[in-house]
């Protein structure tokens, strides 16, 4: 099963999709794939955040910040994989560090995120919701945020469950699911 978790900034969609992956998992191999790629000292406690409220959760860490469905080569067949975050590792195929914008990044990045839906049994998909504002921002944020819709909507058909994350509060766009706990 494949499932698709989306929210604002500090929704709680983190400790949902945790809770989705260990649900998918039943006491299985679980892997997180951490696709951010640190730059300063709050990337730095962010990580620091999220490793520390999933200890103990039985999680084995894979750092990948591009080519995500590398996942599936370095994990074990039938494991369940949470992939944190969708928003990061289209940044991270979009704009390498150091490097010139890559203008077949997003087609990467979103084909990477399918083989995974289509091959590891088990995924859940995390990324942040960018689009309430009305703002215009400079044309490599329009084409990211654009990007990042895309792989949102290609996710969102791939993935048996769609769920929203407000304030903790969850909303299931698609599928069934029923939540466990309020955060």
């Amino acid at each position: 099963m494949n499932v698709f978790v989306t929210g604002g900034s500090k929704s709680g969609k983190s400790a949902r999709a945790e809770e989705a992956a260990l649900r998918l998992s039943a006491g299985g191999e679980r892997y997180y794939v951490a696709t951010m790629i640190p730059c300063d000292g709050e990337d730095r406690a962010r990580v620091a955040r999220h490793v520390a409220a999933r200890a103990g959760l039985g999680f084995i860490t894979l750092e990948l910040g591009r080519d995500v469905e590398r996942c599936l080569e370095l994990g074990s067949p039938g494991a369940t994989y949470l992939i944190e975050s969708v928003t990061a590792l289209m940044m991270n195929e979009m704009y390498p560090q150091g490097r010139d914008p890559d203008p077949e990044g997003m087609e990467r990045c979103i084909e990477g995120l399918l083989e995974v839906a289509r091959r590891a049994g088990n995924a859940v998909f995390v990324s942040d919701y960018i689009f309430s504002d009305a703002a215009h921002y400079d044309s490599y944020t329009e084409n990211y945020r654009a990007a990042l819709g895309r792989a949102a909507r290609a996710l969102a058909a791939a993935c048996d469950v769609v769920l929203e994350v407000t304030a903790g509060l969850v909303t299931v766009h698609k599928g069934v699911w029923e939540c466990e706990k309020t955060l």
